[in-house]
């Protein structure tokens, strides 16, 4: 897909004022809500704002290209039509999804948006097969695991050794 495109959209269920589509993650809106995300789980990794050269090296160290079909999807959260969220899901292996870059824009937090990003993402992840969706977070990104638990999603032991992982989750899809 043209990374430069508007978007290729459909629609997936969502919550309240709340809709989520799928979305290549090089649109103009994902680009932005990629790089908030990744200048908020920085900056509170590092305990100070990530400058703009931190967050173009971080993203360019992280690809996303695994979030596009048929390995994976990512899509945007719209509040209101406005883009304030997203996420992406990708394959680990045939039965297992893995959520990544899971973000909420902090003036949207508490409206519903993670729980309508978690449906569709799940949505997608079963669409492409999967039995189980898996994710690993850190302990300071406190409202993420909140919101997992809330989800339906249970610690499970360490299914990977990424560098920022302390904590893993699963949920099952059937």
């Amino acid at each position: 897909m043209d990374t430069n495109s508007t978007s290729t959209r459909s629609t997936l269920p969502a919550a309240g004022n709340w809709t989520v589509t799928a979305e290549h993650f090089g649109t103009p809106d994902a680009t932005a809500l990629r790089r908030a995300y990744y200048a908020e789980v920085a900056g509170r990794y590092w305990q100070r704002p990530a400058t703009e050269a931190e967050v173009d090296e971080g993203l360019r160290d992280d690809p996303a290209d695994g979030l596009a079909p048929p390995t994976g999807h990512f899509v945007v959260g719209r509040l209101d039509e406005a883009p304030r969220a997203c996420g992406g899901i990708r394959l680990l292996d045939p039965v297992t999804a893995e959520l990544t870059r899971v973000y909420v824009d902090p003036r949207a937090r508490g409206t519903g948006g993670g729980a309508a990003l978690l449906t569709a993402l799940e949505a997608a992840a079963r669409a492409l097969g999967a039995e189980r969706v898996r994710l690993d977070t850190r302990s300071d990104l406190v409202e993420a695991r909140a919101l997992y638990a809330r989800q339906g999603y249970r610690e499970i032991p360490a299914y990977n050794a990424g560098p920022y992982a302390e904590h893993w989750f699963e949920k099952p899809l059937a």
